[in-house]
């Protein structure tokens, strides 16, 4: 990961272990099942948007470690991207996912 935005996001990831460390010591398996019921919601609500907007199945079915790992990174790039970081770089990855996008549709009209 590129070592600032990792910096940047180091203490998101950290409070939210926290907060859900105390969700989990104060309320027990409820604060759990909650969690769990927006992970269900969330995943079915990812591949409905996926199959209705942009008409293909999500990266969880090509590859799970890029879908758990990887996803959650590209989120918060977007986020960074859309506050003004690192434009240069933003550009770049704009050109190459054109790019891809191209190539996904000019193999699917084939």
């Amino acid at each position: 990961m590129e070592p600032v935005a990792g910096a940047i996001l180091m203490p998101f990831l950290l409070g939210s272990a926290a907060y859900g460390s105390y969700l989990t010591s104060t309320y027990g398996a409820t604060a759990n099942y909650w969690a769990g019921g927006i992970n269900v919601v969330s995943w079915i609500a990812q591949f409905v948007g996926h199959g209705v907007f942009e008409g293909r199945a999500p990266a969880l079915l090509d590859n799970l470690v890029q879908a758990l790992f990887l996803a959650p990174f590209f989120v918060w790039f977007e986020i960074l991207f859309s506050l003004g970081y690192r434009p240069d770089l933003k550009k770049r990855l704009d050109k190459a996912v054109e790019e891809d996008v191209r190539k996904f549709h000019d193999k699917k009209e084939k």
